[in-house]
């Protein structure tokens, strides 16, 4: 099998061919970027020597009674989103990854997992296009569904490849391409704090700054203040972030949380949950800014703690779309998927995911915020927000009205599939100057008030509520 051209394996000058169970197994982080622990993984293959394309990844589903739902609904969204971006499947694989449960053997976690292999192979025949391989991978062995032959796959799994000893492992190294850890890794370093008394602390300044930022943001005076006010300290804990050394593996972090104090962190979490204040915020995307930017916006959804875990969708959806610009499709993607596990109600998230699914070019959302801003420093009006340029690039409607606040629900667990493809956001809203790259906000630079909606809020504002509730957008 040849790979595929995409960011997360070799370019496409060097072609590797894959040879069973064994090479498919061993090559499954450099397709992914990462090790994708506790995940559903499906690639498509096209043509008769099975080149890659489009993947998708998801979380396990715990309870088995999902597992038929969740199959068919992951085999429908790689199969269509394979026709959009290229032409329909000719085969896939499947890799189902999860370590053992305490007390369990890594033959029985794949005995246990049996049934959705099964459940994922109907679903995809169902739809006329065959797996031709399902691998289980846990604790370092791996496992063929599909091959009955003991003398190629025995009953107690096969082990993986050293490390780097693999054809394509070489391949990865001499095209550049790195494997980020684990999944459960990549995740940890954009995770809210654990109970600790730094975390209770950022939840007493997050309620303290909430009880003053909202009545402004929600007065439309008020709220251009807060704009500036905020994208002013953003750009000045970018600067800090700037002149520090920067965290290396994950584990590291602590440094970047202990250059922004609880009070500066609230005000821009609350900040940004104004619309326009995020997408001027997301014109950080490229360029000396974009790595301080990415680094301030994973030190703010780990202070997103407590009752405010859904205010780490503005903060995470940014990471994202920084990561997304600059080429790190696998750091976006993990992004994504926090950010859409926050809130899975949260447009600007869910239109990159899709954006990211119809393989769009993230040059063409890049130009649009460029011209809006340049647009903006002339005085003219711009062309809108970040989710007005990814659903005019996927031919949707207009910007979804804002909610009023509301109890969190229930998460579904099969909302989230994740297809590993390529996509950015989109652009900026409103007259007034957004901070600009390479230079510090200026004055004035705040977005039109606008009016109030309907329902009391302005528009675009995530509420907090009592003990953080909040609406989406």
């Amino acid at each position: 099998m040849n790979k595929h051209d995409e960011s997360t394996g070799p370019s496409e000058s060097q072609q590797v061919t894959l040879r069973g169970p064994a090479e498919l197994a061993d090559a499954l982080p450099y397709l992914m970027g990462f090790h994708p622990n506790d995940s559903v993984v499906m690639v498509a293959l096209h043509g008769g020597r099975g080149r890659f394309g489009g993947r998708l990844r998801l979380g396990i589903p715990p309870e088995p009674e999902e597992w038929a739902p969740v199959a068919d609904q992951l085999a429908r969204s790689l199969i269509v989103g394979s026709e959009k971006r290229e032409s329909r499947p000719d085969a896939i694989v499947v890799f189902l990854c999860q370590d053992p449960a305490e007390g369990e053997s890594p033959a029985q976690t794949m005995e246990r997992l049996r049934p959705l292999a099964q459940h994922l192979r109907t679903a995809c025949g169902a739809l006329d296009v065959p797996v031709l391989e399902a691998l289980c991978i846990s604790d370092g062995r791996y496992w063929s569904y599909c091959c009955p032959d003991e003398r190629c796959c025995p009953p107690e799994g096969n082990p993986l490849a050293l490390p780097g000893t693999t054809v394509m492992a070489a391949a990865a190294a001499y095209a550049g391409v790195q494997v980020r850890g684990s999944l459960r890794d990549m995740e940890a370093r954009l995770m809210p704090w654990g109970s600790s008394a730094a975390a209770w602390e950022q939840e007493r300044a997050l309620d303290s700054a909430g009880a003053v930022l909202v009545s402004r943001i929600l007065d439309a005076d008020g709220r251009g203040e807060v704009s500036r006010d905020t994208l002013a300290l953003a750009y000045d804990l970018m600067k800090r972030l700037g002149d520090a050394p920067a965290p290396g593996p994950a584990g590291t972090d602590g440094g970047d949380d202990g250059l922004i104090s609880p009070d500066e962190a609230a005000a821009v979490i609350l900040g940004l949950q104004d619309r326009e204040t995020r997408d001027r915020a997301a014109e950080w995307m490229e360029g000396p800014e974009a790595g301080t930017a990415l680094r301030l916006w994973s030190a703010l959804a780990r202070r997103c703690v407590g009752p405010y875990v859904e205010h780490a969708a503005a903060p995470l959806t940014l990471a994202a779309w920084v990561s997304w610009s600059t080429d790190d499709e696998a750091g976006a993607r993990v992004a994504l998927g926090l950010a859409l596990r926050a809130d899975p109600d949260y447009t600007f998230a869910q239109l990159l995911h899709q954006a990211c699914n119809q393989g769009l070019d993230p040059e063409t959302l890049r130009r649009c915020l460029r011209g809006e801003r340049t647009l903006r420093e002339r005085g003219g009006d711009d062309g809108g927000s970040p989710e007005h340029t990814a659903r005019s690039a996927e031919r949707r409607s207009g910007p979804r009205a804002p909610r009023t606040p509301a109890p969190r629900r229930k998460r579904r667990t099969a909302d989230r599939p994740v297809p590993e493809a390529a996509s950015r956001p989109g652009s900026v809203s409103r007259p007034g100057a957004a901070p600009r790259p390479g230079a510090a906000p200026r004055p004035g630079a705040a977005p039109s008030p606008g009016k109030a909606s309907s329902r009391g809020g302005a528009p675009g504002i995530r509420r907090p509520g009592p003990r953080g509730a909040s609406s989406r957008d």
